[in-house]
């Protein structure tokens, strides 16, 4: 990544999303655009609001949900003192910001595309959707545990068929897990392409199914980072051969089963 990539930009807009047990617990963030050259859905950015100072040392990683040539926009869950700081930021304020980073979804436009996404991980399928030349050849299953308002899946299933389930009680994840099963068994017959976002646990019942039924498919992972450009070795994970590889510069997408979990 070259210093172009760094910017300073302004901050246009903070909206809560949802209602959910905390306020403010899900918001969109949108950027100033940077300039970039181009990105594609499945890279993130890093971000550092410049009045952190030392209190706070590292940016933060996130998905870049959607960006339009003249704002970035953030999906963002608040669950910590970075995110919460990052919450209550206002129009005008000034946010470091270096990226885009990292690799990209596979897009087969002909193919179809089952999009699995857990909770938060459902914010780079926005921007994958919206930039997909066959919608109409996608799927979106969402598994969540906040009300699904708090997600934009309202917004992405008037695109392409969506479905969800939301974990409330032990019965609901067993619905979630069968459902995936059956999904990517579904995808793995028919030649499809099956990329998938989500907390750990959620990716790792992916690369099951997927190697089970021989599906193709990606996992986005959301290791923690401090550098986002490979530096400081806090993201690595193991490749499918048992190298330790750094997660922010040769992901966050692999192939499932090409890392180990």
């Amino acid at each position: 990544m070259s210093l172009r990539n760094c910017r300073n930009v302004k901050v246009l807009e903070v909206s809560p999303v949802g209602q959910s047990k905390a306020a403010g617990e899900f918001f969109e963030l949108k950027l100033e655009y940077p300039d970039w050259d181009g990105w594609k859905p499945g890279q993130f950015v890093m971000i550092r609001p410049v009045d952190w100072e030392l209190d706070l040392l590292w940016g933060r990683p996130f998905s870049i949900c959607s960006a339009d040539g003249e704002s970035v926009t953030l999906f963002i869950q608040n669950v910590g003192r970075g995110t919460s700081r990052i919450a209550r930021l206002q129009p005008g304020d000034t946010v470091a910001m270096w990226g885009p980073l990292g690799n990209s979804f596979a897009m087969e436009p002909e193919t179809p595309t089952l999009l699995l996404a857990g909770g938060i991980g459902i914010a780079p399928f926005r921007g994958y959707v919206e930039s997909h030349p066959h919608p109409e050849n996608l799927q979106l299953f969402l598994a969540h545990r906040m009300p699904l308002e708090c997600y934009p899946f309202a917004t992405l299933s008037q695109k392409v068929e969506g479905q969800c389930i939301i974990e409330e009680k032990p019965e609901d994840l067993d619905a979630i897990i069968n459902t995936m099963r059956k999904l990517i068994q579904e995808y793995a017959d028919k030649g499809g392409l099956i990329l998938s976002c989500g907390p750990t646990p959620f990716m790792k019942t992916v690369q099951c199914f997927a190697k089970e039924f021989g599906a193709r498919a990606q996992v986005s992972l959301e290791n923690r980072m401090a550098c986002g450009v490979g530096a400081c070795l806090g993201c690595v994970t193991k490749d499918g051969e048992g190298h330790h590889v750094q997660v922010c510069t040769k992901g966050p997408v692999f192939w499932a089963d090409k890392v180990e979990l």
